[in-house]
């Protein structure tokens, strides 16, 4: 802090009014000549609470000799031995005792007394010399030594604070026992911090000081289960959560030798996906469309799908009602997938910079299972359009430039360093993986937008959901030309791989030949069945909300569709067979389904089998339907 003639400020808060200004003035000398400062000016204050002694600021660090300084710093000592002794259970009067004088120990009075006076001062030997600089020394360890800042002004969650001269970026800044900003913006003369919460006791001229610490949040099996803010507090009213490590929300991404190919499937349960867009454990696959169009639907689903896979999840909601959340914590709560979800929740009516930190938080405590646990973890962001928005919220108050200069780079880096924190890690690692379902709103369609390609360049693929297929009652309405997996059929079983081969290709020709037939009515047989063949796979590729279908009655099911086996059928008809026909299989030859399931592979035997329930199902699907037309007509 420096006033307006240059000089350093040094300022001296007293307990009492009594003290002379001349023992005032031998005080800042001394503390000038220790800390080398060549001009400086005196400010002197009292504050009663301080009980005895007395606070020295200088050079943004806050030097506390006060009685008050030293009863919080024993206060600290007792605590911490406490919790340490709760931990053991052994011997916890001692430990406290122990801790006790320790920290009466640190209380020096000779030194201060020493320091205080005008001894060893005039016309000092160099033996003197030493022994002053050591009592200086003394003196500066039995203070209790923090960096502090003012609060100059706050507007609209910002606090901007000088005297924070060694303040880092993304640095914990704390107010009170209560009130947390990050240090966003580093200025020559002031520091911009983001308020974490609703900070009504930071107003202009309160003392703030370095924590030396980021913003971290409690993880562990504590939290399944669980809804909580993005500082990691429950706000489902189910009480503490027991949780004894906490992580930060910032880390660096594993490199690449950490790192393993993806080769394990992670199943969404939807077929479409599973089949055409599979996605592997460790990897990045974007969910991307306009709003209402069934984007968290397919989240929630594949979150449900998880249950007895060993995979934990993380659903972090960003900037979405409050309503919405809790009617997706309902939904997983009613299908027995809470227990192993933890939902980290920054609603709309929550400050942007919550809304900021969420993604990070919800990502650390996916971290701590796959890296002390080596579980793998699917974790939903949901959504990161919001996250955007909310960045460059904090960029304007924080008068960043809002154009090109810093907004589209910020936010590119932004989402990077969160999505590449997503990994399979190596056997040497210990294993385990994180799998990211980032979901992006488009408006009218619009891919080409920034956030949306920014994402698309980082993720490992994408499913695009369209608004006319959802409109048309195709659900869940992805659109097959627009959504790709890079990683492919490398997050496939083989049985899947082999059904699957053929049906983006009969998709994309009953597509195009859709194209043509609208122009003419007379069409050849060929065409007439590759119509038919792509009306049929996308009737039964619809499927109901919350019922994710296992990998063997996928198999079973795309293996009849890719075989002609239901060209016979009527549009109306196939979702009616083919559901019927797999229920069949479950009930009357559960030894194929678990053959399928555990082997993960359609041999030629299996293929037999399935064809002759097959036709037997078939005559009397058509004998009892020829049946009910007779008795129609």
């Amino acid at each position: 802090m420096n006033n307006n003639s240059g000089f350093e400020v040094i300022r001296i808060v007293t307990a009492s009014d009594d003290m002379p200004p001349e023992k005032v003035a031998l005080i800042a000398r001394r503390f000038a000549e220790h800390l080398k400062i060549q001009g400086y000016t005196i400010q002197q204050e009292t504050d009663k609470s301080l009980i005895g002694g007395y606070v020295i600021y200088a050079q943004g660090t806050k030097y506390d000799y006060s009685a008050a300084g030293q009863l919080s710093r024993i206060g600290r000592h007792l605590k911490t031995d406490r919790e340490s002794d709760i931990k053991e259970e052994l011997d916890g009067a001692s430990e406290i005792h122990r801790s006790l004088s320790d920290a009466l120990k640190d209380f020096k009075e000779r030194p201060a007394m020493l320091f205080e006076s005008d001894e060893l001062w005039e016309g000092e030997s160099p033996e003197q010399t030493n022994k002053r600089e050591q009592i200086l020394t003394d003196f500066v360890k039995a203070a209790s030594v923090e960096q502090v800042g003012r609060v100059i002004s706050v507007s609209d969650g910002v606090a901007k604070v000088s005297g924070l001269e060694n303040c880092v970026a993304s640095e914990l800044i704390m107010f009170s026992e209560t009130s947390y900003g990050i240090a966003m913006n580093l200025e020559t003369d002031s520091v911009g911090v983001v308020l974490l919460n609703e900070c009504r006791d930071v107003v202009e001229g309160v003392m703030c000081r370095r924590t030396g610490l980021t913003v971290s949040v409690p993880v562990g099996h504590g939290m399944l289960g669980r809804v909580v803010d993005p500082l990691g507090n429950p706000i489902d009213g189910k009480g503490i959560i027991r949780s004894t490590s906490r992580r930060p929300i910032e880390t660096p991404a594993p490199g690449i030798v950490a790192r393993s190919p993806i080769c394990e499937p992670l199943q969404t349960g939807i077929t479409a996906i599973d089949a055409m867009t599979p996605i592997g454990r460790g990897q990045r696959e974007l969910i991307i469309g306009d709003r209402q169009t069934g984007k968290t639907a397919i989240a929630i689903d594949t979150i449900i799908n998880q249950r007895g896979k060993n995979v934990l999840c993380v659903y972090v909601a960003i900037g979405q009602k409050m309503a919405n959340i809790v009617q997706v914590k309902n939904t997983l709560e009613q299908h027995n997938a809470l227990e192993y979800t933890v939902i980290v929740a920054a609603s709309a009516s929550q400050p942007a910079s919550l809304q900021y930190i969420a993604p990070y938080a919800g990502c650390a405590i996916a971290e701590e299972f796959m890296y002390a646990e080596h579980q793998d973890v699917l974790i939903v962001y949901d959504d990161l359009s919001k996250h955007a928005q909310a960045y460059r919220a904090i960029s304007l108050l924080l008068r960043r430039p809002p154009g090109r200069e810093a907004y589209p780079g910020d936010v590119f880096y932004l989402h990077s360093r969160l999505l590449e924190r997503s990994a399979k890690l190596s056997d040497e690692q210990g294993g385990g993986s994180i799998t990211a379902l980032p979901i992006i709103e488009t408006l009218s369609g619009d891919i080409s937008a920034y956030i949306p390609t920014n994402v698309i360049s980082i993720t490992d693929g994408q499913i695009y959901l369209e608004s006319e297929l959802f409109f048309a009652g195709q659900r869940p309405a992805i659109n097959v030309g627009l959504s790709v997996s890079r990683v492919g059929g490398a997050a496939q079983t083989k049985a899947m791989k082999k059904v699957a081969g053929p049906l983006r290709i009969s998709l994309a020709q009953a597509r195009e030949m859709a194209a043509f037939a609208q122009f003419g009515s007379d069409l050849d047989p060929n065409t007439q069945r590759q119509l038919k063949r792509g009306v049929i796979l996308n009737e039964i590729l619809k499927q109901e909300q919350y019922s994710p279908m296992q990998m063997d009655e996928q198999v079973v099911m795309l293996y009849l569709a890719t075989n002609e086996k239901l060209t016979f059928l009527d549009k109306e008809d196939a979702k009616e067979y083919v559901t019927e026909f797999l229920q069949r299989m479950t009930v009357l030859h559960p030894d194929i389904m678990k053959r399928i399931t555990d082997t993960r592979v359609l041999d030629d035997d299996t293929k037999k089998e399935i064809d002759e329930i097959e036709a037997e199902y078939h005559a009397m699907f058509v004998a009892e339907h020829k049946e009910y037309q007779q008795r129609e007509d």
